[in-house]
């Protein structure tokens, strides 16, 4: 357990996207538990009988026998997991060709490792259908009906199927191995008949259909790379800063005029300073779910807005946005109020006045593509 709490240190998997580029967030210990209970069919393969020609097929019923399995684990990241397993019921020593004969009691406990393979090559996806998660284990197995007890080693591939969010079908086949006692059965150092006592290890392998119930919280949020949005969005930024410099410009120029009309005395109309702003909104991106600013490199922008009003005495609207694409109705409402709140006290940490500045909110919307676009808010002149 030590060294598998150790091994899950390793940051969490991410994966590419033709437009963007998602991490997955981190959560807490307490998210993305299971438990599994199956139904299962094993077939042993005993030491004792080398050299004995029993016949080999895993449907004999002299060495096959049905039971039982129920597990506990938890997902550390999206490709690696961890899970306490118990096997129990019935077993075979396959010491002849006689099921009843051969009939045990047994149980073995194992803690196993899991790889989800599906998120580790394709990346995660909350919706996939179908997982293919190999697995290695250790423990100890115990023979109750010779009260033997032997270490015990597993491999594995688990395939689950989503029915729901909560609800998976799985399929475990597994491949056991333990030490040479146990069945129970103390060999001389002769053998029987005249044979060497046999070395190979006794195992059995086992199929499992079962149902898998997630706990607690479930899944993964991505998180969106901010600097990636920047980056598509960065041609139309660097338009809105020309315009903002040119119609810093165009004020200068009017202003220089007004001040000569006016130390010339003479009796002239004012001119009028005639400006026209750029109404494309500034956007503010936010991470999933959350109110505060996900880049204060969005600010940049905003404060070119802010000084315009400040100059011109004009007012700003403030818009809030979700996506539609996660979360309810109610929570994104408040999601696109809190956002656009967010921004407007950062316009007045800027200098404009609370009473220029006006917040609407438009909740979850699917008005950009990709969906995580609609995660911000905007800045524009009234």
């Amino acid at each position: 357990m030590i060294l598998a709490f150790a091994s899950v240190s390793m940051a969490s998997m991410a994966q590419e996207d033709p437009t963007l580029k998602y991490s997955v967030a981190t959560n807490s210990f307490w998210s993305n538990w299971f438990i599994q209970a199956n139904a299962s069919w094993s077939a042993f393969y005993s030491n004792e009988e080398k050299d004995m020609d029993y016949a080999k097929s895993p449907f004999k019923d002299f060495r096959s026998a049905p039971g039982f399995s129920v597990a506990i684990g938890k997902w550390f990241t999206p490709g690696l997991g961890l899970r306490t397993k118990v096997s129990a019921m019935n077993g075979r020593s396959v010491l002849s060709e006689d099921k009843d004969f051969n009939s045990i009691k047994y149980w073995n406990a194992q803690e196993q490792v899991l790889f989800n393979l599906s998120n580790m090559l394709c990346g995660y996806n909350e919706s996939r259908v179908w997982n293919f998660i190999p697995y290695f284990g250790v423990g100890f197995t115990r023979n109750c009906s010779y009260n033997t007890y032997e270490l015990i080693g597993s491999a594995g591939l688990l395939n689950t199927w989503r029915l729901s969010k909560r609800v998976l079908l799985n399929l475990d086949l597994g491949f056991n191995m333990c030490g040479d006692d146990f069945e129970g059965r103390v060999w001389d150092n002769a053998g029987v008949g005249g044979k060497p006592a046999p070395s190979n290890h006794d195992r059995w392998f086992a199929a499992e259909l079962g149902l898998t119930f997630n706990l607690g919280t479930v899944g993964w949020n991505k998180t969106p790379d901010v600097d990636a949005i920047k980056a598509l969005h960065q041609s139309q930024l660097d338009a809105l800063n020309a315009q903002l410099n040119d119609a810093n410009a165009e004020n200068a120029r009017l202003n220089a005029r007004l001040r000569e009309a006016l130390a010339n005395q003479k009796p002239a109309e004012t001119p009028k300073a005639v400006r026209e702003f750029v109404t494309t909104p500034v956007s503010v991106f936010f991470n999933l779910d959350k109110t505060n600013i996900a880049s204060q490199k969005d600010l940049v922008n905003v404060e070119g807005v802010a000084k315009y009003a400040k100059e011109n005495n004009t007012n700003l609207l403030v818009t809030g946005y979700a996506d539609s694409a996660t979360g309810s109705v109610e929570h994104n409402q408040w999601l696109s109020e809190e956002r656009a709140k967010t921004v407007a006290e950062e316009l007045v940490k800027l200098g404009v006045s609370p009473d220029k500045i006006e917040t609407a909110a438009k909740g979850g919307v699917d008005e950009l593509s990709p969906i995580s676009f609609n995660r911000r808010a905007t800045v524009q002149v009234k």
